[in-house]
């Protein structure tokens, strides 16, 4: 399976990029996964409505050039479905059978995903109604991938 990451933004602390590798190293033994960090626009002081709908457009344009017409994107979204570890590791599988071998991961700037990226979208995910910060959901998001893994191979990790 090959598994991209698509997010806005570069991870600057190096805790976070650390949490990050620590993952992507953990996952090689299940899949090709690659982390594709796109340019954050820039958002205007005081900025308007507008200008805000602006930069989700300019990096939803930014994410769909990413992304191959064949692979499976799964967006996250507040709105989206909410699913245990379980179900996320059933999600997994049933692509996997189903042949869907190439996914896409997106994970939005601070602002969103653009309306275009939400309709590009096979399944929309939520791991809670509550917002966490892009940077923390890369790492939140790597982990859940890598414990799906796990459980699907019947393979132990702490709960």
């Amino acid at each position: 399976m090959n598994i991209d990451i698509i997010c806005i933004g570069k991870l600057k602390e190096k805790y976070w990029t650390d949490a990050v590798n620590e993952y992507v190293k953990r996952l090689k033994a299940y899949a090709n996964v690659s982390i594709v960090e796109l340019k954050e626009s820039r958002l205007p002081e005081n900025a308007s409505p507008k200008d805000e709908e602006n930069v989700k457009l300019e990096e939803g344009r930014s994410i769909l050039k990413s992304i191959k017409d064949s692979t499976y994107v799964i967006t996250l979204e507040i709105k989206g479905k909410q699913l245990s570890s379980e179900e996320l590791a059933d999600k997994m599988s049933d692509l996997a059978i189903n042949g869907k071998s190439d996914i896409a991961f997106v994970i939005g700037g601070s602002l969103g995903l653009s309306p275009e990226v939400s309709a590009r979208s096979n399944y929309k995910l939520s791991f809670s109604k509550m917002t966490f910060p892009h940077q923390m959901m890369r790492v939140i998001l790597l982990e859940q991938v890598y414990r799906a893994f796990k459980i699907n191979r019947n393979e132990t990790y702490h709960k």
